[in-house]
């Protein structure tokens, strides 16, 4: 505006001058062109032509001068008034003076309208402290003042503005302010959107089970989320600038960062590995990252990574193997059971009619003595491989274990040295269980020698403790083990100690830290197929120096009970009855028709389950009783079993196994089957076996 008004000033000065020197030189031509001559004269009215000419030029200049100021003023005004943001021009006190069109829009008034109102009529009560704040310091410093607000129209409608504020004076050098007014407020809304959107993200990332994180190309750490203080115990500012491989497992490291230099070479692909992970207080957990390549990405440009713990699901990957290898190994044991029962059966029964044989003084009464012997430990041998692989078919009733656990404390102190200490707590309102008091009491002896071992140098202390205890969802040992209602078997000991390693070792068959002659490794493993066999569950707790505690875990029945007194009669001879023997083992065969035909029994013996069926179409009222092997070619026993009772429903038969994976009283019951014996027999055990079965 300055500009404009200067250049108008410049023209009308030049006018005035103009029409000066015409007035003068007008006034002046009659003086003038007397005593000259013609030509003179001629010359000075060419002089004053030109002059004419000149001047009208200058008038013509000026007009057009005067047209294009008229313009700019006009286009000035225009751009002003409907420039897209408000200005306004207020006095020292804060009076609006001056006001552009878009500013009274935004006010919804007239312009007239605004004129000598405060401005402050304009702001957001709450938002007017901001306003007085900027407004003095624009007045003391003189300095340009930006800041936001809100304001409100004459509907009380708030919109969010930015104001610049410089201050000026007016023509009398009064102090003025002029005000630029900026509507921000799809500004501000799209502010708000953003905010609340990384908001949620933040939370979201924040709360999500999972920790999130940005690693460079260089490995450095550039972000981790906040939860993995809760999964790790470290804080995210730990890693900020950090190498990313610090809490990688050394074991670890070289296959992690072979995965992720490769992850590098392809553009937004990604991987997933799983490895340990350092926490704060040294341990470690097993977590499977997933990342992705964002390094060309603008916004996260590097690779971002998911940590997410697996270690919950590796202990269940490692308890479901451990069964697995449990199993196979199981399998493989009553297999070998099987096997050392036929080889084994022979030489018991024939060991036992020998020692009939032989007069009590007699010199080789002591070396059949000594056969029998062997050939008994033998049996329980066998015996342990079958409850390991939980093929023993000992029957479990329902009972209180408490009495077989004080009856093994008892044989327990008697065998140990008094320089350990058995400290007991058996409560007596510890429920039912489905159990066998003998294997309860195998279980109390097989832990109590290995705490003696444990302690066998240094003395200590053994504790065994029965309670009732409730375990809900979060308590259960096992991801098969419900919850309910246990009775806990507790025995520790104050002994050296095992490692982690060794702990997961203990329960291998055959595995033993003991000298060479002083166990069998078959202990913990016979407990473990008790216990599973039970239905229960073992947990060890185990550190080097600080002793090893085993708790069992049975579950609690509910049903109640009857102490059962069976009365076991004393096997008998027979009474010339025919019996149909079945067995593919020759050796096997002999022995037991020669152990039969001694008790009193006529025996038709066959090695072919075929050729016995055939024997027994023929002439099935020939026989009064079956005794046939499980484990037979051609057909097997339980086979040959069914066709027999299809042939003479009311045949008893009597099925003998050493490997019982196929075959258990149920089943033999379901099948019609009435007898059923677990290999090696004893002579006094079979003679029992048939008379219950014939009478």
């Amino acid at each position: 505006m300055t500009d404009k008004k200067n250049q108008h000033d410049i023209a009308a000065k030049l006018r005035r001058q103009a029409e000066e020197k015409l007035r003068q030189e007008d006034s002046l031509v009659p003086e003038s062109l007397l005593g000259l001559s013609p030509e003179e004269i001629s010359q000075k009215l060419h002089d004053l032509r030109v002059y004419q000419i000149e001047l009208e030029m200058q008038n013509e200049e000026l007009r057009r001068t005067q047209e294009e100021l008229g313009d700019s003023r006009a286009r000035y005004f225009d751009l002003y008034d409907l420039a897209p943001v408000g200005y306004v021009t207020i006095s020292e006190t804060g009076l609006i003076l001056e006001t552009n069109f878009t500013a009274a829009t935004l006010l919804c008034k007239a312009r007239n309208e605004l004129i000598k109102w405060p401005v402050t009529n304009f702001i957001l009560k709450e938002d007017q402290d901001i306003y007085y704040r900027h407004r003095k310091q624009l007045f003391e410093t003189g300095e340009l003042q930006k800041f936001e607000l809100r304001m409100v129209q004459t509907d009380k409608l708030q919109f969010w503005v930015q104001l610049d504020m410089t201050a000026a004076q007016d023509k009398c050098g009064v102090p003025i302010c002029r005000i630029t007014i900026n509507d921000i407020t799809k500004r501000k809304q799209a502010e708000e959107v953003l905010w609340e959107t990384n908001a949620r993200h933040s939370s979201m990332i924040e709360n999500i089970g999972d920790v999130i994180g940005i690693m460079g190309s260089d490995s450095i750490m550039k972000y981790k989320s906040p939860n993995i203080e809760r999964l790790f115990g470290w804080k995210p500012e730990d890693f900020v600038g950090t190498d990313g491989w610090e809490t990688v497992h050394p074991e670890d490291i070289e296959r992690i960062q072979k995965e992720f230099y490769a992850l590098l070479e392809k553009e937004n692909a990604s991987t997933t590995v799983e490895y340990r992970y350092k926490c704060k207080d040294g341990t470690y957990r097993w977590i499977e990252l997933t990342a992705i390549n964002c390094i060309n990405d603008t916004t996260i440009n590097g690779v971002l990574l998911n940590y997410h713990d697996i270690s919950d699901r590796k202990q269940v990957e490692e308890r479901l193997c451990q069964a697995q290898k449990m199993e196979s190994i199981g399998t493989l044991a009553g297999g070998i059971a099987h096997d050392f029962n036929n080889i084994l059966f022979p030489i018991l029964g024939q060991a036992e009619m020998l020692l009939e044989d032989v007069s009590e003084d007699s010199p080789f009464r002591p070396r059949v003595d000594q056969i029998c012997t062997s050939a008994m430990r033998a049996c329980k041998l066998v015996k342990q491989i079958l409850t390991f692989s939980r093929q023993d078919t000992s029957e479990l009733l329902l009972m209180k274990i408490q009495p077989a656990i004080k009856e093994a404390l008892k044989l327990i102190r008697s065998t140990i040295p008094t320089t350990i200490a058995i400290k007991q707590y058996i409560r007596n309102d510890c429920g039912i269980i489905k159990a066998d008091s003998t294997q309860i009491q195998q279980i109390i002896m097989n832990l109590a020698a290995n705490a003696h071992h444990a302690m066998e140098d240094t003395g200590g202390e053994l504790k065994i403790n029965l309670e009732e205890i409730q375990l809900g969802n979060d308590d259960v040992i096992t991801f098969d083990m419900a919850p309910g209602t246990y009775a806990c078997l507790t025995v520790a000991d104050t002994g050296t100690g095992m490692d982690k390693e060794l702990t997961q070792k203990i329960f291998d068959p055959f595995f033993t830290t003991k000298e060479k002659g002083k166990g069998t490794g078959m202990g913990l493993s016979v407990v473990l197929g008790i216990v599973t066999n039970m239905g229960g569950t073992i947990q060890v707790y185990s550190e080097p120096g600080e002793g090893t505690e085993f708790k069992i875990y049975f579950p609690i029945e509910k049903s109640s009970f009857e102490e059962q007194n069976i009365q076991i009669k004393e096997p008998v001879r027979g009474e010339k009855e025919r019996i149909l023997l079945v067995d593919d083992e020759e050796a096997i065969v002999a022995m037991e028709k020669f152990m039969l035909e001694r008790l009193n029994y006529q025996v038709t013996s066959h090695i072919n389950s075929i050729e016995a069926l055939e024997s027994f179409r023929a002439a099935p009222d020939k026989f009064d009783l079956v005794i046939t092997d499980m484990a037979m070619p051609n057909m097997a026993g339980d086979k040959l079993s069914a066709e027999l009772i299809k042939i003479r429903p009311d045949i008893p038969v009597l099925i003998c196994t050493g490997f019982s994976e196929k075959m258990t009283k149920e089943k033999a019951a379901l099948l019609g089957i009435k007898g059923f014996l677990l290999k090696p027999i004893v002579m006094k055990d079979l003679a029992q076996k048939i008379r219950e079965v014939l009478n």
